[in-house]
C-alpha cells in the first residue's frame, strides 16, 4: 500500500486532512512512520485518499492537458490540496529530480559498471561465441568459393542467421525479467524515467554485441573460405549485427511481458515461424506466390538472410568449379533460385531497421504498461494459466 505520493511540502497539509496534525517540532517523515506504527487504520485512510499512489502520478495528465478536471475518488479537500496548491512546475519536479540526459548518463555508467563487474557472464558469452564460431567454421570449412557446393554455403548463411537469432533472443528472455523486478521498485520511487532507462539499456548492450558479433563473424568468414574482399565482409558484419539487434528487441518484448519460465517457451515459439518464412522458396524462387511474399516480408529474418546472401553472392566473379559442370558457378543463378535476385543491399538494411524500431517500440510499451499503476496482475496470471494448460 502506498500511503503518500507527492511533493514533500504537501505532506503536512495532506496529513491534516485526515486528522493527524504534525507538531512543528516534529520531522514530518518520522511523524508519518510513528502514525502508521501506532494507528493501523491510518495506513488504509492515507492509501485510499491518494488512490494508492495513483493520484499525483496521474494528475499532470488529467489536469493540464485539454483543461479537463481530474476525476478523483477522494473528497473535495484532497482535490484542493493537489490541484489548487501545486503549480505545474512543482508537478514536473515531483516526477523526476534530474533531466533525461543526466538520467541517461548515470544509468549508462551503472549498466557498464554492472557488466564489467559481472565478468562471469562476459566470459560465458566469449566462450559461447568462440566455440560456436569454430564449430560452424569447421562444418562449412572452405565452401565459400566452391562452385560445386553453393547450396552448402547458403546453409552457412542460414546457420549464421540462426545463431544471431537464438543467442540474442534468449539472453533478454532469461535475464530481463529479473531486471524488471528491480526496475519496478526504482521507477516507483521516481529515481528515473522509463525513457532514460530504456535508452540506456539499448545503448549499453551495443558495445558487447559489436565485439562478440564481429569476433564470431570474422572467424566463421575466414574458416568458411569466403571471398576476401573488405566491402563484402563489412556488409556481412552489418547484416549479422542488425539481425542480432533486431532479435534482442524481440527478446526484450518477450522478457518484458513474461517471466523467465514462460518467456523461454514464448521466445522460441515466436521465432520458429519467422525462421520458416525466411527460408521459404529455396529452389523455386521466381515462382513464389504473391501471398507468400507478403507473409515473408513480415519476417525480419528474411531480410537478414537475404542481406547475408547478397553480401556473399551479388556482383562477384564465377566461383571455382572442381567438376566438369557446376550449375551454380554463376552466383546470380543461385540468388535467382532462392528468390533473392531482385533484392538490394539498401532494401534489406531498411527492412531490418524498421523491424528494430517495431520490436523496441513494442518492448517499450509492454514495459511501460507493466510499470504503470493501472497494470493488472490478473492479466498475466490468465496468460500463465493458459500456457500451463497448453
Amino acid at each position: 500500500m502506498c500511503c503518500y505520493q507527492g511533493a514533500a511540502p504537501l505532506l503536512i497539509p495532506f496529513l491534516a486532512e485526515i486528522g493527524h496534525i504534525c507538531p512543528s517540532t516534529h520531522n514530518p517523515a518520522d511523524f508519518v512512520l510513528e502514525t502508521l506504527a501506532t494507528e493501523p487504520e491510518a495506513s488504509a485512510q492515507m492509501s485510499e485518499l491518494c488512490q494508492n499512489g495513483k493520484l499525483c502520478r496521474k494528475l499532470d495528465r488529467m489536469t493540464f492537458r485539454g483543461g479537463r478536471k481530474p476525476v478523483l475518488h477522494s473528497d473535495d479537500s484532497i482535490q484542493r490540496i493537489f490541484v489548487e496548491h501545486v503549480a505545474k512546475e512543482q508537478l514536473q519536479k515531483m516526477e523526476f529530480p534530474t533531466t533525461f540526459l543526466t538520467q541517461f548518463i548515470i544509468l549508462t555508467k551503472r549498466m557498464f559498471m554492472q557488466s564489467r563487474r559481472n565478468s562471469v557472464t562476459l566470459w560465458i558469452q566469449l566462450a559461447h561465441h568462440l566455440v560456436s564460431a569454430v564449430l560452424l567454421g569447421s562444418i562449412f570449412f572452405l565452401v565459400g568459393n566452391d562452385g560445386s557446393a553453393p547450396i552448402v554455403n547458403f546453409k552457412f548463411c542460414i546457420s549464421v542467421l540462426v545463431f544471431f537469432m537464438y543467442t540474442y533472443i534468449m539472453i533478454p528472455v532469461l535475464l530481463f525479467p529479473m531486471e524488471v523486478r528491480m526496475l519496478r521498485r526504482e521507477y516507483f520511487n521516481r529515481w528515473y524515467g522509463l525513457k532514460a532507462y530504456y535508452a540506456a539499456l539499448t545503448f549499453s548492450s551495443l558495445p558487447v554485441m559489436l565485439f562478440f558479433g564481429i569476433l564470431f563473424l570474422g572467424i566463421t568468414y575466414l574458416m568458411s573460405g569466403q571471398i576476401l574482399e573488405w566491402d563484402r565482409f563489412i556488409l556481412f558484419v552489418i547484416y549479422g549485427i542488425l539481425t542480432g539487434i533486431c532479435s534482442e528487441g524481440l527478446g526484450l518484448a518477450v522478457g518484458s511481458a513474461f517471466d523467465a519460465t514462460n518467456g523461454s517457451i514464448i521466445g522460441p515459439a515466436t521465432a520458429a515461424p519467422l525462421l520458416v518464412l525466411c527460408c521459404y522458396g529455396m529452389g523455386f524462387g521466381p515462382y513464389i506466390e504473391a501471398r507468400m511474399k507478403a507473409l515473408m516480408s513480415l519476417s525480419y529474418l528474411r531480410y537478414g538472410l537475404a542481406g547475408l546472401s547478397i553480401a556473399l553472392y551479388q556482383k562477384r566473379p564465377l566461383m571455382e568449379c572442381s567438376q566438369d559442370f557446376c550449375l551454380y558457378a554463376d552466383p546470380t543463378l543461385l540468388l535467382r533460385d532462392v528468390g533473392m535476385a531482385t533484392d538490394t543491399y539498401y532494401m534489406q538494411i531498411v527492412g531490418l531497421l524498421v523491424f528494430i524500431f517495431i520490436h523496441r517500440l513494442i518492448a517499450y510499451f509492454v514495459l511501460r504498461y507493466r510499470l504503470t499503476s493501472e497494470f493488472s496482475n490478473k492479466f498475466m496470471s490468465y496468460i500463465s494459466k493458459f500456457l500451463k494448460y497448453r
